[in-house]
């Protein structure tokens, strides 16, 4: 389903009660274009939010869900509290490990953001406030994200967590058209959901086809 605006119309709920996404934006969430993530990053950057900026970055390098995002250790990704080149996470939803790149400037903020905190081997990266909340959460991200969209101009109502998880791997594979990278990237059991996920359709499976001569 495309990302669209969808009245539901309440057909005689006898206690009055309106549907869950009566006048809400459902579907799949698009990614990020390329000068929508600088526009972000510039913004974070001239407002001095290290954090923020910090997480921006991982979330698109790493193309994990949310809840992965808020729950990684600083053993994960930085156990000497730098950044490393390539980190493994266990996904939370499959149980299965996905390996994933920190690029060069997702490491500077990431190591700017470390500096600023006194963090431990075994600390969360993205912290929660209080006792209660030992890390952030996925509530939390999403709002965060809200108000990264909002920096780049761009209706906060139509982007979601998952937007910044296929942002990269959207780019990866319109540029490759190589599914089964974007498949191993995402941590992705079946080749079905990566092409359900990236909304392959059957002109993009023909325009591969055409690019390649024998």
């Amino acid at each position: 389903m495309t990302t669209n605006e969808i009245e539901n119309i309440d057909t005689g709920n006898p206690r009055g009660r309106h549907a869950w996404n009566k006048g809400k934006i459902v579907g799949q969430k698009p990614p990020l274009k390329p000068k929508h993530v600088w526009a972000i990053r510039t913004q974070l950057q001239l407002q001095g939010k290290l954090r923020d900026m910090a997480m921006f970055n991982f979330a698109i390098d790493s193309k994990l869900r949310g809840c992965d995002v808020v729950s990684v250790r600083m053993v994960d990704i930085a156990p000497d509290r730098h950044a490393r080149t390539r980190a493994t996470i266990r996904q939370k939803k499959t149980g299965r490990p996905v390996t994933f790149e920190i690029t060069d400037h997702t490491r500077a903020a990431l190591d700017d953001y470390f500096r600023v905190r006194q963090t431990k081997f075994e600390d969360w990266v993205f912290p929660g406030r209080g006792d209660a909340l030992p890390h952030l959460s996925t509530r939390q991200y999403s709002r965060l994200l809200q108000e990264w969209v909002s920096l780049a101009g761009l209706n906060p109502a139509l982007y979601g967590t998952h937007s910044l998880r296929r942002t990269k791997a959207s780019l990866i594979y319109k540029k490759t058209g190589n599914l089964r990278a974007v498949q191993l990237l995402l941590g992705h059991t079946k080749i079905e959901s990566t092409v359900r996920y990236l909304g392959v359709e059957v002109d993009d499976a023909l325009e591969i086809a055409e690019q390649v001569d024998i």
